[in-house]
């Protein structure tokens, strides 16, 4: 596959300047070579996992939480979570080797260049966006992930029957989330879990309970690719 050498313009997130713990640093170090997926090349399961299973992929995965948490209910699939900050990969990791979690595997690039130039088509069973940046500022809101590009890639990238699964604690994003899907309704149907019920998949996370400290009301919202 010959890879873009154009990034994007615009860009979902900012790089913040975030200092390393020593215990991140090591982990980093130690469980990057076993655990670590450089993303340089079109994705292969087998060769990154050592078997063939089914893929979830979560994007902006934070401190890792969410992702070991469904990668410890789901022993059978295989995770893979994408995250451009380096401590929280650090943390990531330090969570793995301290929960024996040998099912996950991190990327530390921009999750759309992942999406577009390794990730095979038909080849991704559920896709997980948790808490992205809101970019509530109305000229801020063409940074925001979640558009028509990006539906119409993970379409594209889902099997059939595969599921997007995407949470927000701002009113206005799960508004926009819905707007956008409504958009592509020949890709994606809204499941019939409630909005307002956090599946067992998910754990809270710090966000949503910063969220809910502010009185934001949390959304999670499952769309089905048919």
């Amino acid at each position: 596959m010959e890879f873009e050498s154009k990034l994007r313009q615009v860009r979902s997130f900012v790089l913040r300047t975030s200092r390393l713990t020593q215990a991140q640093a090591k982990a980093l170090d130690e469980l990057w070579p076993t655990m670590g997926w450089d993303a340089d090349a079109p994705l292969n399961i087998n060769t990154l996992f050592g078997r063939d299973a089914p893929l979830w992929i979560e994007i902006g995965i934070g401190n890792g939480d969410a992702l070991l948490h469904a990668a410890k209910l789901n022993p059978s699939k295989n995770l893979i979570g994408i995250e451009v900050h380096t401590p929280g990969v650090g943390h990531c990791l330090l969570g793995a080797q301290r929960e024996q979690i040998d099912n996950i595997r991190l990327a530390k690039t921009d999750a759309m260049d992942i999406l577009r130039q390794c990730v095979p088509d038909n080849s991704v069973e559920q896709l997980n966006l948790y808490f992205p940046d809101p970019w509530h500022k109305k000229r801020h809101h063409k940074r925001r992930i979640v558009n028509d590009e990006f539906v119409s890639l993970v379409h594209q990238k889902l099997i059939a029957g595969g599921k997007l699964h995407m949470a927000t604690d701002w009113q206005d994003y799960a508004d926009w989330m819905q707007e956008t899907l409504a958009r592509h309704a020949d890709k994606f149907t809204l499941s019939d879990h409630p909005i307002d019920q956090r599946p067992d998949w998910r754990p809270e996370t710090r966000f949503e309970r910063r969220g809910q400290r502010l009185g934001h009301s949390i959304s999670d919202l499952i769309y089905c690719k048919p």
